[in-house]
């Protein structure tokens, strides 16, 4: 009997996340499988959609639209910072920082631009706007 992932499964797969040309960002393919609780949280929504209703041992590569993976980048999410409201330390471009808001949560962003005055910080997902491959083979279901 072929056993197929449920979306309340917890499934050991192999995975890789990729930017649409190939080059990796997550991969579990050269290294211990994972383990993950479907409907937990531990793997964006639209990624466990995919895992539902496959089989065990299958490869399969699906390409997903911004839309379906990280969203939009949203231009409403990138900032210009005061300098005065930013650690001492040295900042470079392309640096992630965290932010804390007046409520309390932590917030992380990119530091795009920096100069003595402001920063321009974007605060979308590193991957929001980009289409991404997403790679699976799935090991076992319980």
């Amino acid at each position: 009997m072929t056993q197929i992932v449920q979306p309340d499964s917890l499934v050991t797969l192999h995975y890789r996340i990729a930017m649409e040309n190939g080059q990796p960002l997550i991969s579990t393919f050269e290294s211990t499988p994972a383990t993950l609780q479907l409907g937990a949280g531990e793997l964006l929504p639209s990624l466990e959609r995919l895992l539902a209703g496959l089989e065990i041992g299958k490869h399969h590569l699906f390409t997903l639209a911004p839309e379906e993976a990280f969203g939009p980048h949203n231009p409403e999410l990138v900032e210009r910072v005061k300098r005065e409201h930013m650690p001492e330390e040295e900042i470079e471009p392309m640096t992630i920082m965290e932010f804390g808001a007046p409520n309390g949560s932590r917030y992380s962003g990119l530091v795009r631009e920096i100069n003595e005055t402001f920063a321009v910080v974007d605060f979308n997902h590193p991957l929001a706007g980009k289409t991404i491959r997403f790679e699976v083979e799935v090991i076992g279901v319980l």
